[in-house]
């Protein structure tokens, strides 16, 4: 079987920067607001009816208000709703209910709710997307850590790629940037005690938790066709590896970091001098950073493409992040601008990156990378073009 060509049709993102894409894409070329990156003021209320959203955890409106912007944007999906799959994809899922949960259950007489578990679990973005919408075409959840955003939209790719769905409804929520949580990535020293996330400076000390979600609605070329609607971008290919290293630290070589990236070169046919943007992983962390770095040197050589980190101002999104910043890339083609690396200052010596953006930069449109990599060694990059 050939496999059909992918573009993106819709996107739609709520994120600390701003709700909507077009407030986003302001807010990720601003200076970064205080830590951890949350939605102030979060109110589903426009999107969502009152008695419906009280019996949703905060990760999945993020996913449902993200989905409603990219379907206004695709426009009428194709009659065949079984045709359609979901892919949405969280690090932690409702973390909120779960604790709501637990407080309730050391209560003297427990008073749970009966959407206690249907609002903490995983998969309950995913669901209410599919629920909301009628699509009985495959629904799933990938939790790979800070890659799980990219992976599903890899998974939503291999879909369509190979004939099993026509449409794909991918990306990422999350909200898990609670004291709890804080507290443990605090314990295990991922996170800024400065409360500034500065991807590949000399200072960085660490990541800032952020929260929101992402939604790209990925069709068949062919039938994006068929009913009129605008391509935004091309998704070329992807790829998935594990360092098989470590629980939490890259592999010090980057050698699953560096398969990953290759093998999407080769899956999206591209050599490494087509690609001319890379939205790097960029948490701001010693180790990852300095690791990502060397990667992208050792491919790219002496004529490396720009990169950007977003996560300066967006905050590490945990699941939801691969898929925000594949949100960017398409939003970069469209615009024909590179967002910049907020949070940079002087730039680590010893990270071999020539042309990190600094400021919002015109770009002609060309294949692009994006990185996720993720506790537990798991390894995403995607591969986006203009149509």
């Amino acid at each position: 079987m050939t496999r059909r060509r992918v573009v993106v049709t819709g996107v739609g993102a709520v994120a600390a920067p701003g709700i909507g894409m077009d407030d986003l894409w302001k807010g990720i070329q601003q200076p970064a607001g205080p830590a951890p990156r949350l939605i102030e003021g979060w109110d589903p209320d426009p999107w969502i009816p009152k008695r419906e959203h009280r019996r949703l955890d905060r990760f999945t409106q993020f996913a449902l208000v993200a989905t409603d912007e990219a379907f206004n944007q695709a426009g009428d999906m194709p009659d065949d709703l079984n045709r359609v799959t979901v892919a949405l994809a969280t690090g932690i899922g409702g973390l909120e209910s779960l604790e709501t949960l637990v407080h309730a259950s050391e209560e003297d007489e427990p008073r749970a709710s009966p959407f206690s578990i249907p609002m903490m679990m995983a998969n309950a973005a995913a669901a209410a997307i599919s629920i909301k919408y009628g699509f009985g075409g495959q629904a799933t959840t990938p939790v790979v850590a800070c890659a799980a955003g990219s992976q599903s939209i890899l998974d939503g790719l291999r879909q369509i790629e190979w004939g099993y769905a026509d449409v794909a409804v991918v990306g990422g929520a999350e909200a898990a940037a609670r004291k709890s949580a804080r507290e443990g990535f605090k314990a295990a020293r991922a996170l800024s005690p400065s409360g500034m996330a500065r991807p590949f400076d000399v200072d960085r000390d660490g990541f800032v938790m952020g929260e929101g979600a992402a939604i790209l609605i990925l069709e068949a070329e062919e039938v994006a066709a068929a009913r009129g609607a605008t391509s935004l971008a091309r998704i070329l290919g992807g790829a998935s590896t594990a360092d098989a290293y470590h629980i939490t630290a890259p592999h010090p070589e980057g050698k699953g970091a560096e398969r990953a990236m290759r093998l999407a070169l080769d899956d999206a046919s591209l050599v490494p001098d087509q690609v001319r943007y890379v939205n790097a992983h960029g948490t701001g962390t010693g180790l990852n950073d300095m690791t990502e770095g060397r990667v992208i040197s050792r491919i790219f050589g002496d004529d490396q493409p720009a990169v950007s980190s977003i996560k300066g101002t967006t905050g590490h999104g945990l699941g939801a992040s691969g898929s925000i910043e594949a949100a960017v890339i398409v939003e970069a083609i469209r615009r024909g601008e590179l967002p910049p690396n907020v949070g940079l200052t002087n730039q680590d010596p010893e990270i071999p990156l020539t042309d990190i953006v600094r400021e919002p930069r015109e770009w002609s449109p060309a294949p692009a990378l994006s990185n996720s990599f993720g506790f537990g060694g798991h390894n995403t990059v995607l591969a986006f073009g203009p149509v």
